[in-house]
């Protein structure tokens, strides 16, 4: 067999040309009417039907913007809000499961299925009550949960 003997697997097949006459029907796969249906129309990115862009609605004075080292910017307006980044959230009976003298991180409840992702860290909070002596080791931890962690003989690593 010749390279000029190659034939692909499958058939070639046409782009369908629209709006061209022929055997599409009045409207050539375009619908009915409208701004586009008409040849050469179209809607811009960012278009809200007459309505202000997006962008054009964020307030533009000094600070208003993400910049450097600015982890919480200040967006103001009644459209547009910013997603802040938030940790996983686990309360401290859910150690209770692990042994005694256990050292637990992030990586280990991912593992068990106990968190869904560890990729904006983990925050343990002090609801209930930790009945295990465990190091715990890059978590962030509230003020309650330390102190429940201390009484409990547990050790945080930094």
């Amino acid at each position: 067999m010749q390279l000029n003997q190659l034939k692909p697997n499958t058939p070639r097949k046409n782009n369908k040309r629209v709006g061209r006459g022929g055997k599409r029907g009045t409207y050539s796969g375009k619908g009915s009417k409208g701004q586009k249906s008409r040849a050469g129309a179209g809607v811009k990115p960012g278009f809200r039907g007459g309505d202000n862009r997006l962008w054009q609605l964020f307030p533009k004075q000094r600070g208003a913007s993400k910049k450097p080292g600015n982890s919480r910017p200040h967006f103001k307006h009644r459209f547009f809000r910013v997603k802040s980044v938030k940790p996983a959230i686990v309360n401290l009976n859910l150690f209770n499961t692990f042994n005694d003298g256990d050292t637990v991180n992030p990586k280990i409840l991912l593992e068990k299925g106990l968190v869904d992702s560890i990729k904006n860290g983990v925050k343990v909070l002090g609801g209930e009550e930790l009945k295990k002596k465990l190091e715990f080791g890059g978590f962030v931890f509230s003020a309650s949960a330390k102190e429940k962690i201390l009484k409990a003989g547990g050790k945080i690593e930094s």
